[in-house]
C-alpha cells in the first residue's frame, strides 16, 4: 500500500536557484507522486556559530510504495546532483536539503532518527510549510494537528516570510527547468553533472570526441536543452492556469486555433511538432486565453505520441471549466516519418478528442471543424 510522506525543503546556497530545482526532480520520478507543495519561506539560519544566509524553506507531500529507507536513499541522490556533500556539522550551509520529516500517522526510526522530526514542534521553518499543505495531520503522539502547531509556533516567527506569487513566479524562472532558461553554456558553469556525462557518453558512442573545441560545452547545452523540452513534466494544469477562469454568461463557442507546438514521440526521442485548435462551450466559466496555450505546452513538452496528447488537453479543459463540450484538433508532422523509416517528407497527421456536445452534436461539432479550418 502506498503511503503518504511530508518532505522539508531547504537550501541556503543558491537558493533561488537549488530548491526549485529539487522540486522539480521530486515531480520527475516515477517512484512517488507529488501531490502537494507548499509556498516557499525565507527563514533565518538555526543553528551554527557564525552567521550564514538565510535559507528559502518549503514542503512537498508525496505518495510513494518506497519504504522510508529506501525513500531517503532517493532523496539524498537528488541531494548529489545539486551539489550537496553532508558533513557532521548539521548547520553548515547547504546547497539543498530533502529530509522525511513525517510518515502518515506513524512513529518509527529511520538509521536512528525519529520520525515525526521532533524538530516540526519547534522550529517554524518547519512547521509553517508543513501546515500549508497539510493542516489537518495530526503530529503522532500527541492530538495536535500541524495547523495548531503552526499556529502556537506564529508569535516567535515573526522573522519568516511567505515568498509573494510574483517572486516565487520569478524564483521558478531561474530554476534549472524555469522556462526563461538560458541554453548557451555560461563560463565556468555547473549545470547537471550527473546529466552530462550521459549526453558525454552518447558523443562517445556514436563515435564523436566530446573533448574537441566544438563539442566541448555541448553536453551542458543539450541537457538544458532536454529538460527544457521535457518541461511538461515538472509543470502542472493547476500551475500554468493560476486561477486565470472567470465566472461569466458567456454560452457562445470559444475557440483558440493555431497553437504552434513542439514535442518528441516517446518511441525514437525525435521531435513532431505543428498546430493545435482548441474550442469550448461555456458554462459559467471562461479562462484566459494564454491558459490555452499553456495547457498546450504542459502535455506537448513530455515523450508523447499525438493521439494522447490529443485527449490530455481536452480532458484538462474539461476538468478546469466544466463546459458544455470541448473539441481538440492536432495536426503534426513527425520527423520519425520523415527522417528515418518511410521518409515520407510531406505527411501529416491529424487528430481529434470531442468531448460533450462536440461530441454529441453533429452540429456543434461541425460548426467548430468549419471554424477552424476558415483562414
Amino acid at each position: 500500500m502506498p503511503e503518504r510522506v511530508l518532505i522539508a525543503l531547504g537550501s541556503n546556497i543558491e537558493r533561488e536557484r537549488n530548491l526549485p530545482r529539487a522540486m522539480a526532480l521530486l515531480r520527475r520520478d516515477s517512484r512517488w507522486r507529488v501531490l502537494a507543495e507548499s509556498p516557499i519561506y525565507e527563514t533565518p539560519a538555526v543553528g551554527g556559530a557564525a552567521p550564514q544566509p538565510d535559507y528559502f524553506n518549503a514542503a512537498a507531500l508525496v505518495e510513494s510504495n518506497l519504504a522510508p529507507r529506501d525513500l531517503r536513499r532517493a532523496l539524498r541522490h537528488i541531494e548529489s546532483r545539486l551539489g550537496r556533500v553532508r558533513i557532521r556539522d548539521k548547520f553548515a550551509p547547504r546547497t539543498i536539503d530533502l529530509d522525511i520529516v513525517l510518515v502518515e500517522g506513524k512513529q518509527l526510526l529511520l538509521d536512528g532518527n525519529l520520525l515525526p522530526d521532533p524538530d516540526i514542534l519547534d522550529h517554524p521553518h518547519l512547521a509553517f510549510p508543513l501546515a500549508d499543505i497539510a493542516p489537518d495531520w495530526v503530529y503522532p503522539g500527541t492530538s495536535l494537528t500541524l495547523k495548531q502547531i503552526a499556529e502556537r509556533l506564529y508569535p516567535s516567527a515573526k522573522e519568516i516570510r511567505k515568498m509573494a506569487p510574483a517572486m516565487k513566479e520569478k524564483i521558478k524562472s531561474l530554476s534549472h527547468y524555469g522556462s526563461d532558461q538560458v541554453f548557451e553554456a555560461e563560463e565556468d558553469e555547473v549545470y547537471d553533472p550527473e546529466f552530462e556525462d550521459l549526453i558525454r557518453q552518447i558523443l562517445v558512442r556514436i563515435g564523436e570526441d566530446p573533448e574537441r573545441e566544438g563539442l566541448r560545452r555541448t553536453p551542458l547545452r543539450v541537457a538544458k536543452a532536454y529538460d527544457f523540452l521535457t518541461s511538461g513534466y515538472t509543470t502542472t494544469v493547476e500551475e500554468v492556469v493560476n486561477n486565470a477562469v472567470f465566472s461569466d454568461s458567456c454560452d457562445e463557442m470559444v475557440i483558440v486555433k493555431d497553437i504552434e507546438f513542439y514535442s518528441m514521440c516517446e518511441h525514437h526521442m525525435i521531435p513532431f511538432f505543428g498546430r493545435v485548435h482548441v474550442g469550448y462551450l461555456p458554462k459559467g466559466k471562461v479562462i484566459g486565453l494564454s491558459k490555452v496555450a499553456r495547457i498546450v505546452d504542459v502535455f506537448g513538452r513530455r515523450l508523447q505520441i499525438q493521439e494522447r496528447m490529443t485527449n490530455q488537453i481536452a480532458d484538462a479543459m474539461m476538468d478546469i471549466l466544466s463546459p458544455m463540450g470541448v473539441g481538440v484538433v492536432v495536426e503534426a508532422s513527425h520527423l520519425c516519418m520523415m527522417m528515418r523509416g518511410v521518409q515520407k517528407q510531406n505527411s501529416s497527421t491529424i487528430t481529434s478528442a470531442m468531448r460533450g456536445l462536440f461530441k454529441k452534436d453533429p452540429r456543434t461539432r461541425s460548426e467548430f471543424m468549419n471554424l477552424i479550418r476558415e483562414q
